[in-house]
């Protein structure tokens, strides 16, 4: 089976959510004209990632100005019980396209926010949510942690879908949670622009003998409301270059990286391809050692299939 992917190298609207889901669907609308049947964004791209920002907290003390931020982060992050989801399936389905987006996600019976990943079927809507299990460094101020049922992954009409959030592909159990599910396109929306990290979505490729489809923002300090500048005022002019890339089974770059603009990557994926990469090598099949190791994760759900929900 081959699929045409489309990852979205783009900024948002910043802690603007309205406009940013009005800007993704012209993202998704002049994707999809093209034939993409996977359409991906960046790791919350919804209503963005706030790179340089503080919230006003340091150890021990807390400021006024780092609340009301952070109260206005949350009131622009996506909730899954309110018309947000409405909008997001409608536009999966007015375009006849698979979308995987990054998104803060409030919930409304806590007061905690969450790193998530989105996955979304034009025919069946909101298939399920990947949340951060770890958050990095300073991220854990503003995102809460997930748990193993996070570890989530869909059998659907046009492959295995899963994946992890930026670092979080760094922790090779995680990894290895998803390569015992099988995942054929693996999703890796993330804030990392540096060169090594195109790196890191080799090897994955390589390691899991799948699809890696590693897509972050475009964005420069410029791009923040007057109302931001003096948060980022410490950053790099152009703190986040890109570099959006789509890895084959054998490791090897199909299109990108795409560094310095704005764009979108895209390119067919033939399913064959990952059969054809374990005459070698299989992670999870003949080169496994399941007489020596034994990897038990906690509260991973089963594969989830499309067509039964």
């Amino acid at each position: 089976m081959k699929i045409k992917v489309a990852l979205i190298q783009d900024s948002p609207v910043f802690f603007d959510k309205n406009k940013t889901i009005a800007k993704m669907e012209t993202l998704v609308k002049t994707s999809a004209k093209q034939g993409a049947n996977l359409i991906v964004f960046p790791e919350s791209f919804i209503p963005g990632y706030p790179r340089g920002f503080d919230f006003g907290a340091t150890v021990g003390n807390r400021t006024q100005e780092g609340r009301e931020l952070y109260a206005t982060y949350v009131n622009n992050s996506i909730d899954l019980q309110s018309n947000d989801l409405k909008i997001l399936e409608r536009i999966s389905k007015d375009n006849n396209a698979y979308l995987v987006i990054g998104v803060t996600e409030k919930q409304s019976h806590n007061g905690s926010l969450y790193c998530s990943m989105l996955y979304l079927s034009p025919t069946k809507g909101l298939l399920g949510v990947h949340r951060k299990i770890k958050p990095t460094g300073t991220e854990r101020t503003i995102w809460a942690e997930a748990g193993g049922e996070s570890l989530v992954s869909f059998n659907t009409n046009i492959g295995l879908l899963g994946g992890l959030i930026c670092w979080e592909n760094y922790m090779p159990l995680a990894r290895m949670a998803m390569y015992k599910k099988g995942v054929q396109i693996y999703i890796a929306p993330t804030a990392d622009s540096r060169k090594n990290w195109t790196a890191t979505m080799k090897h994955i490729a390589l390691e899991g003998r799948c699809f890696v489809l590693g897509c972050n923002q475009y964005f420069t300090k410029s791009m923040y409301p007057k109302t931001y500048q003096h948060l980022a005022a410490k950053s790099e002019a152009n703190f986040c270059p890109g570099g959006s890339v789509i890895v084959s089974p054998m490791g090897e770059i199909i299109e990108g990286p795409l560094f310095d603009s704005s764009g979108i990557l895209t390119a067919e994926l033939n399913l064959e391809d990952i059969s054809l990469s374990k005459l070698d090598f299989d992670v999870v099949g003949h080169y496994s050692r399941n007489d020596i190791f034994n990897l038990s994760i906690l509260n991973q759900p089963d594969i989830k299939n499309e067509n039964d929900a």
